[in-house]
């Protein structure tokens, strides 16, 4: 008995374990099935399906006149579930055959038609979810893989997975390339992309996706949660065509002289309109724009600087453009600091005015030394280039402008010292880029007037604008109107006798200010120690009414010459050129010019010519005249009240005078002598270049008519 209540009662203590153990089984199943359920649910869900983002598509970066500059173009990524829940072995047994046979005829032809059945009978087996049909297909190819056998079942029985991707072009292709910019992942953001990378991103969509790889996910159903919002579009202030005009150029220019960058930036007069921005860098492939220049380089800007020196010492009174200066024929010292002007003149005593032509260092750099450099007057200097707007960044809506340098007056910090003011006067110890450079420039053409440059005109929404951003006067008046005019003289002058004479022509009228500055230079005991140049050229055109402005920087020539008169100017002058052959708003129409007032009751005044065509015009208006000559050229002059014609004498081997002559008489008889004969102007020869009774060599000869 002893023996078996002691087996008893261990077959007790065992049940009684196993019946506790089942209920704590029972209440954990009831807790997780009723309590903690949906929180597992979700867990494990979260890990196969889950709410994915989906991409809107991106807006377009347009010209101003609807031209693309950058857009995304649709494409569709083809993929085949073979372990679809709504495939039935049937299906897929009875189209496996025709499909491959489609598959590797019209898609994939890399398979033969038996290995591309072999292919999905094997992907078939494997359970495979996600399988590449093809990469990039348009929208007909994509048309055409619905109808294949058992892809035309649909969605699920067809296990056929269309996914809509985009990629963007750019059309035109280096176009604006650095200014249009670009969104990469891990890189910053460049150009209108990033700046305006909001805008033209819209808002992502949301749709269940199922992972079915470590990190694919493939779309649970065709339809999404939340539709994207496509991106608007961006439509840009640049011309097209005259992106094209500045880039050719600018490339031409910097490919000839061999140099390291260059850029060309060109702008609207009266609003600050960017119509063109060109940046050509050195890059592993050739030139390319690697980097803008225009709006994130800052540097030395050398003598275009000028102009922000003269326009103080005349805003301020100090001089006069026919006041002297004393060129010390292009050499002075300041302090134990050498200057020296660009090119060897030999001038002493010369006007302000030449001086600034000629783009005389010493000329300017003594002129702001003596008014500004005494009496802790350099405060008054940096004041008035800053009333210039020339310490101000332009707020252009690109990521990446390099803020303009200007030391303050006396600033330790700064590294203020008394060769500082005049080495500043023409260019050096500031920095700014060339976009700040050319905002100035535009200014003085604007008569005064400051305006901020932009890019972008408006945002658009399927057409529509939604938003605009118009012309923005940053300053009102930067100078009086007297020392504006004053200036916009000087830089006439500097094309018609200055540095700039070379790039003058008689097509139209420019202004302008070269510029050459010395880069990464070391003042060593004996020398200067020069890393390089940078040419440069600001202007304006048509002088008179000027419609643009222009600014073009090369870097580092390293052939074919250094100055701004001759590596950046002639780019000047082709882009001007290119434009003016080309744009209507820089035509003057023939009605525009004033009409002649013609007097009553007056004799003609004097006159040479045929001397038949002469006695036939005065006949035909019935005049009297006194004939005094038989000689076949002849000159009618009014003696009195009375008109007289008189021998217009023409010698084989001498000059002859052709002034009152037409140009159809003039080119006749010079011609015929053997002189080689240009013309400037209409109307009648009032000036010849060659004095009459000269001995004829075959000169050549130029008139001006009038």
């Amino acid at each position: 008995m002893d023996v078996k209540n002691e087996v008893l009662q261990r077959a007790y203590i065992v049940m009684a374990f196993l019946i506790v153990f089942a209920g704590v089984i029972v209440f954990k199943t009831g807790q997780i099935s009723l309590y903690e359920g949906p929180q597992w649910k979700t867990m494990g869900d979260s890990l196969y399906i889950d709410m994915r983002p989906v991409d809107a598509q991106r807006g377009s970066i347009l010209a101003n006149d609807g031209s693309l500059l950058a857009t995304s173009l649709p494409f569709f990524e083809i993929r085949m579930d073979l372990n679809s829940s709504g495939m039935s072995d049937k299906d897929f047994d009875e189209n496996v055959d025709s499909l491959g046979h489609c598959l590797a005829t019209y898609v994939n032809n890399s398979y033969t038609v038996g290995g591309m059945i072999e292919m999905l009978k094997t992907e078939r087996i494997k359970g495979t979810r996600y399988l590449l049909i093809k990469k990039k297909a348009t929208l007909s190819e994509t048309e055409r893989i619905k109808k294949f056998p058992l892809f035309n079942l649909g969605r699920y029985r067809g296990g056929l997975i269309i996914e809509r991707r985009s990629e963007r072009k750019r059309p035109f292709k280096i176009l604006a390339h650095r200014t249009i910019g670009y969104i990469r992942e891990g890189s910053q953001p460049v150009g209108l992309e990033g700046s305006f990378n909001e805008t033209l991103s819209g808002m992502e969509g949301r749709q269940a996706m199922i992972r079915v790889g470590l990190d694919t996910w493939m779309p649970l159903y065709d339809l999404k949660e939340i539709e994207p919002h496509d991106g608007k579009d961006v439509v840009t202030t640049l011309d097209v065509d005259l992106q094209d005009i500045a880039e050719t150029a600018l490339m031409r220019g910097v490919r000839h002289h061999k140099a390291k960058h260059g850029c060309a930036v060109l702008m609207e007069v009266k609003t600050g309109a960017i119509r063109a921005i060109a940046n050509v860098g050195e890059s592993k492939d050739g030139f390319w724009e690697t980097y803008n220049f225009a709006v994130g380089a800052a540097t030395e800007p050398g003598s275009t600087f000028k102009l922000a020196s003269i326009m103080a010492l005349l805003e301020d009174g100090y001089v006069n453009l026919n006041d002297s200066i004393d060129l010390e024929q292009g050499v002075t010292q300041f302090y134990e600091e050498e200057m020296k002007d660009a090119s060897f003149h030999q001038l002493d005593t010369t006007t302000v005015r030449t001086a600034f032509e000629i783009s005389s260092n010493v000329g300017i750099a003594k002129l702001v030394n003596h008014y500004y450099g005494q009496n802790d007057r350099a405060k008054k200097f940096i004041d008035r280039i800053k009333g210039f707007g020339l310490n101000l960044p332009t707020g252009i809506k690109i990521e990446g402008e390099a803020a303009p340098y200007i030391k303050e007056a006396y600033s330790r910090d700064d590294h203020w010292s008394g060769t500082t003011l005049p080495w500043m006067s023409t260019g050096y110890e500031l920095t700014l880029t060339p976009l700040q450079m050319l905002s100035f420039y535009n200014t003085v053409a604007n008569n005064g007037v400051m305006m901020r440059p932009f890019l972008v005109d408006e945002i658009q929404e399927y057409g529509q604008t939604v938003e605009d951003f118009k012309p923005t006067i940053i300053k009102k008046k930067i100078a009086s109107p007297r020392t504006i005019k004053q200036a916009q003289a000087l830089l006439k002058g500097v094309v018609e006798r200055g540095t700039a004479e070379k790039l003058r022509t008689e097509n139209y009228s420019f202004a302008g200010k070269t510029g050459t500055a010395q880069l990464n230079y070391q003042k060593l005991k004996a020398r200067t120690a020069v890393g390089g140049y940078q040419a440069s050229f600001a202007g304006y055109f048509p002088a008179e009414k000027p419609v643009y402005s222009l600014i073009v920087l090369v870097s580092h020539p390293s052939e074919n010459g250094f100055y701004g008169s001759s590596v950046a100017g002639p780019v000047f002058r082709e882009i001007a050129d290119k434009m003016f052959a080309s744009r209507p708003e820089l035509q003057s129409a023939l009605t525009n010019y004033a009409k002649p007032v013609l007097a009553k009751n007056s004799l003609p005044r004097k006159t040479s010519g045929a001397s038949s065509e002469i006695d036939e015009l005065l006949d035909y208006f019935d005049l009297d005249y006194k004939k005094s000559t038989r000689s076949g050229w002849s000159s009618l002059m009014m003696d009195a009240d009375t008109l007289k014609t008189y021998t217009r004498r023409i010698e084989e081997e001498k000059v002859p005078n052709v002034n009152g002559m037409g140009l159809k008489d003039a080119l006749f008889v010079l011609e015929n002598l053997g002189l080689r004969v240009t013309v400037r102007g209409v109307g009648k020869v009032k000036h010849q270049s060659i004095k009459p009774g000269t001995k004829i060599k075959g000169q050549r000869i130029r008139i001006t008519l009038g």
